[in-house]
């Protein structure tokens, strides 16, 4: 028992890795020396009143250190330093500087910032400094308030959207939207129908009445790769190398329209990869690229669109798209031979995608995975766990 009560003490691991632990240290030095010296000069050139204050460290450890915490939003760090600053204003200007006022202060600094759901901690350092901070800030007042306060709180916040963003962190971090249904009906997701769902997460979360740092949408796609994970864990890694059809039908971007949709019928295959000389992927042409461009609303005139396609012009030039190139989805989603195909689910079951090519080492196809491959794979793999 002495044991665990004294392992609460520890300090817990550090998951970020040293890479991400010197990101974070070179965002707080350029964040916070950009900061003060952008502030020097804007509101102090004779160096006779504060221009940084000490409560910008610790946003800088929010900012760099914690980009995706709902603390270390954009709002929650200019509203909360602000609001801070204000209720701390108000409090040594009607009930003059103290103990019991600072503490006071920052009392109603977070009452505010929950109100105004603008939580973030150093807003209650901003409340202290406001009432204990001195003769020259109490009387500055307000002022140091929508000056020092506003202009060091969004000059730091526009140096972490500039520096989180060219080092690879998405900030701000907002809330993340559902994943929209490709065949938009209030369905869930086909991924969210066994499980947790959202309603399930927002059930817990209001049970559990604690403020988190975390967002809901970073939570829910925790939970998610941790069930695929659990999933791959119980049934083994088949990877797609394991499933995909190796001899694929393929498209170069010269490629008539009506020899690779004759090539699709006749095969009976949905899409073909379009490959470049190199054998890289630069596209995939589906049977639903013809259709679309034939007009799929209009029942009555697609079959004669659809011809028009079709049928070459024998032209030069001509607006009308007459090869493979023209009318191909540029860029696809592509895998490589050792991806899980668990990682294939959500693609093809939340976004919609009927077909996807599987690279090699060199990015040159060797292969294709189709929904039917998956839902095979993932059969076989269940049944064989039931047999045993």
């Amino acid at each position: 028992m002495t044991t665990s009560f004294l392992a609460r003490w520890l300090p817990q691991p550090n998951n970020g890795s040293r890479r991400e632990q010197l990101r974070a240290c070179a965002g707080a030095i350029c964040g916070l020396l950009l900061t003060g010296v952008t502030c020097h000069f804007l509101l102090a050139p004779d160096s006779a009143s504060i221009y940084l204050i000490a409560p910008m460290g610790a946003s800088a450890v929010l900012l760099f250190c914690l980009p995706a915490s709902p603390l270390a939003q954009p709002w929650s760090v200019v509203g909360g330093n602000v609001v801070s600053g204000l209720v701390g204003a108000a409090c040594v200007k009607w009930l003059g500087p103290g103990v019991g006022v600072a503490a006071l202060a920052a009392c109603l600094a977070i009452a505010a910032m929950f109100t105004l759901r603008c939580l973030h901690p150093p807003g209650g350092a901003v409340a202290l400094t406001t009432v204990v901070g001195g003769a020259s800030v109490q009387a500055a007042g307000f002022e140091f308030v929508f000056v020092t306060v506003l202009f060091n709180s969004s000059i730091l916040v526009a140096c972490a959207v500039l520096y989180n963003n060219l080092t690879g962190r998405r900030y701000p971090h907002s809330q993340q939207l559902a994943p929209a249904h490709p065949h938009a009906t209030r369905d869930e997701v086909p991924s969210a129908r066994l499980g947790f769902t959202a309603d399930d997460l927002d059930a817990v979360l209001r049970q559990h009445g604690e403020v988190l740092d975390i967002s809901r949408d970073d939570l829910q796609a925790i939970f998610l790769q941790t069930e695929l994970r659990a999933y791959q864990r119980r049934f083994g890694v088949v990877t797609c190398l394991d499933i995909m059809s190796k001899d694929v039908l393929h498209a170069e971007f010269g490629t008539p329209l009506d020899e690779a949709w004759r090539t699709m019928r006749a095969h009976q295959i949905g899409a073909l990869p379009v490959l470049n000389r190199a054998r890289r992927v630069i596209g995939i042409i589906t049977q639903t690229d013809f259709l679309r461009h034939g007009g799929l609303d209009d029942y009555q005139g697609m079959r004669h669109r659809l011809r028009a396609i079709l049928q070459r012009t024998g032209l030069s030039h001509t607006e009308r798209p007459e090869v493979v190139g023209q009318l191909m989805t540029q860029q696809p989603h592509t895998a490589r031979l050792g991806t899980p195909i668990i990682d294939l689910v959500p693609l093809m079951a939340d976004a919609g995608y009927h077909h996807i090519p599987i690279v090699d080492d060199e990015d040159r196809l060797a292969g294709i995975i189709s929904q039917s491959d998956l839902m095979a794979a993932l059969y076989e793999t269940r049944f064989a766990e039931a047999a045993a």
